[in-house]
């Protein structure tokens, strides 16, 4: 059974920082790509950030670009991501995701993703 659990998540204020982590079992870790998404209340859901199976890719959506990090390390079966700087407009519920390799283009699209964690809050007051 694939199963991804997410933590780290909190209450920060603006301009502070988390750093999520993201473990997983029940797969081959090192075989997957992995994404982090977020969903507001009342939104749909964004793509945040993912890195490629190797960690040689990492792609950001652009409102959090030169302010959040994906990495992973998969001697422990973990990815994380690194949230600095944050701002009102992060609040969401975070959610790590793991995909099968693909291309790049694809990293972005949430139907590129088979596992998907349960999903961690982070809540960022102004």
């Amino acid at each position: 059974q694939v199963q991804l659990v997410e933590s780290g998540g909190g209450l920060v204020q603006t301009g502070g920082s988390l750093r999520l982590s993201c473990a997983a079992s029940g797969l081959t870790f090192s075989n997957y790509d992995m994404g982090w998404f977020r969903q507001a209340p009342g939104k749909e859901r964004e793509f945040v950030a993912a890195i490629s199976y190797s960690s040689y890719t990492t792609y950001y959506t652009d409102s959090v670009k030169g302010r959040f990090t994906a990495s992973r390390d998969n001697a422990k079966n973990t990815v994380y991501l690194q949230m600095n700087s944050l701002k009102p407009e992060d609040t969401a519920a975070y959610y790590c995701a793991a995909g099968r390799r693909s291309s790049l283009s694809s990293l972005r699209l949430s139907a590129m993703y088979n596992y998907w964690g349960q999903g961690t809050q982070v809540t960022v007051s102004s």
